[in-house]
């Protein structure tokens, strides 16, 4: 008798750092039946693939203090839990996967109420307030960040790392590169994940005539919020608000310019890229911080917090970098070495291992 797949739900929701391992893992799972959980108008109404339907819920997160908004968020987040509970039932689903955030909180309450085992992944090296609540009640969580686990007290925690997209596990991906850049020219690439960063384009664009000067080009993704993302014109320097090809630029750049999201750095570290960090100064309790740290604790990447880093500064550090090329050869190694690049692997295993 022919055994039915294992049928799994992946509640992942909002941002590529979250879809992105979630889509990694699945890709690893070719004998499950996946369905996917989101939310209306959300980035997983683009990336996640077809072959997953995709089932989508109204819910979203708490604010800071408490009031009638708070009313309104915990009615939504009751129907929530009650509309993904019915849909664990008749899906016949035996187990869930989350990635944590808004998402994570319907899908592991319904998932308890009807007995299913849960498994959670926190990419981030101090986990959310929605994993620190909601860990105990997983039968794993899986982390990206070894340091996770300290905060984690309460819950079975299991080092994973962060799954990254397949082609940046592909060596030769670099030859793939659409972009008009010169062989051996130093290439510093800047970007602000997903929505960009002002703060950091406007930084780049004073620095940038002495990072000319000094022979390099710059890759600068600016996002789609810069309005004066057209300000600069050079023959070295190309700007854009998006790439898609982000595993063959960051396999071709000597160095990056960016802020610490767990994905971004996850993908820099597969891709050997040395990096000058600047944490999202409000990022919820400073969490790209922590992040960054776990970089330059060994050596992989420096961090300036943006309220003191000044273009000066900036150009100064670029410029001694350039100038020192095996420095920048030995923070790509460090960076390389904090990789696990078999994440999505050993994700699957822990799924598994739970769900069978």
């Amino acid at each position: 008798m022919v055994q039915a797949p294992k049928r799994l739900l992946i509640a992942a929701s909002g941002t590529g750092g979250h879809l992105f391992p979630a889509i990694a893992l699945a890709e690893q799972l070719p004998d499950y039946q996946i369905e996917w959980l989101g939310v209306p108008n959300r980035l997983e109404t683009q990336l996640v693939p077809k072959q997953y339907p995709l089932n989508t819920i109204v819910v979203e997160g708490f604010q800071q203090r408490f009031g009638l908004s708070s009313l309104r968020i915990l009615g939504k987040l009751i129907s929530s839990v009650l509309e993904v509970r019915k849909l664990l039932q008749q899906g016949k689903f035996q187990g869930v996967f989350t990635t944590g955030g808004y998402i994570a909180g319907p899908a592991v309450i319904a998932a308890r109420l009807v007995g299913l085992p849960v498994i959670l992944h926190e990419s981030n090296a101090l986990p959310g307030k929605v994993t620190r609540f909601l860990g105990p009640w997983c039968n794993a969580v899986a982390v990206g960040f070894e340091v996770a686990a300290k905060y984690l007290p309460r819950a079975k925690t299991v080092y994973t790392g962060t799954p990254v997209r397949s082609q940046f596990l592909d060596e030769g991906i670099e030859a793939t590169l659409d972009l008009p850049i010169p062989e051996g020219v130093p290439l510093i690439v800047v970007f602000g994940g997903s929505q960009g960063a002002v703060a950091i384009n406007k930084l780049v664009r004073e620095c940038a005539t002495a990072w000319f000067d000094a022979g390099a080009w710059i890759v600068h993704l600016t996002g789609d919020q810069d309005p004066d993302a057209e300000s600069l014109k050079h023959p070295q320097y190309i700007c854009l608000p998006f790439y898609s090809n982000m595993a063959a630029l960051l396999q071709r750049a000597n160095l990056a310019i960016t802020r610490s999201g767990a994905g971004s750095l996850t993908e820099m570290a597969v891709c050997g890229t040395p990096a000058i960090l600047i944490p999202y100064p409000f990022a919820a309790e400073d969490h790209q911080t922590y992040n960054a740290e776990v970089f330059t604790r060994v050596g992989a990447a420096l961090m300036f917090q943006q309220s003191t880093l000044t273009a000066v500064l900036l150009q100064t550090k670029v410029l001694n970098l350039l100038q020192f090329g095996e420095d920048l050869r030995d923070m790509g190694e460090r960076s390389r070495a904090i990789a696990v690049r078999d994440s999505a692997e050993k994700l699957a295993q822990l799924v598994r291992e739970v769900v069978e």
